[in-house]
């Protein structure tokens, strides 16, 4: 009999945990290693249980899934990381898979896909939920994710807002200059974020420089 796959489940809500791992314990093969309530804490006991698969949430605290997910495959690179979340949207789901997740799956998957979806990634095989799968497909059929042309894919009003975030201005500072509201400048930099699949501002102000979106006029 080969020996059960290990889990750890990382999520910031307890009850999440605890259904997620009362459901896992009873099915025959799966033993759940470790629970972690943030990214920094699935970091450190990744490294300790090294376990076979994780599910990973991500929107967090502190450390956000994406990153935790990128330093649990620093520290454990045999571990294969399952997205447990709620949001499909761009600008999570390539970061995520960027960050070396093998699968991505909505919290209203039901418990028995779950559990099949954690033996495929034991495999080392993917499982995209379907809204994700047509992301993906539909990107794949535009170009390489993560080399879009910030010229094409960006309107001129969020060119204008990344400009300003590359130069280090808080959302309040740029809706000032650009008279618009603080809600709608948070919008932009989400839609930004999504169209170059960048995981935050600072990737994105990064970028910024680098294609020389901040000296271009």
């Amino acid at each position: 009999m080969s020996d059960p796959i290990t889990v750890m489940i990382v999520d910031d809500h307890e009850m999440v945990r605890q259904g997620a791992s009362g459901y896992l314990e009873v099915q025959p093969d799966i033993t759940v290693v470790a629970e972690a309530e943030s990214g920094e804490e699935a970091v450190r006991l990744a490294g300790e249980h090294v376990p076979d698969v994780v599910l990973m949430d991500l929107v967090m605290p502190g450390m956000d899934g994406v990153e935790a997910t990128r330093r649990v495959k620093d520290a454990s690179p045999r571990t294969q990381i399952i997205v447990l979340t709620s949001y499909h949207q761009d600008e999570h789901i390539f970061p995520a898979l960027q960050a070396g997740a093998i699968s991505y799956l909505l919290k209203d998957v039901k418990a028995k896909e779950l559990v099949e979806a954690i033996h495929r990634a034991a495999r080392g095989e993917a499982t995209l939920h379907p809204r994700v799968a047509a992301r993906v497909i539909k990107e794949f059929h535009q170009g390489d994710p993560g080399h879009s042309s910030p010229f094409t894919v960006l309107t001129e009003r969020e060119m204008e807002v990344l400009k300003l975030l590359a130069r280090g201005h808080s959302n309040s500072k740029i809706a000032e200059e650009l008279v618009i509201t603080v809600g709608t400048v948070k919008g932009h930099v989400s839609n930004i974020l999504g169209k170059l699949h960048l995981a935050d501002r600072t990737q994105a102000a990064v970028y910024a420089w680098q294609q020389g979106i901040v000296r271009r006029e």
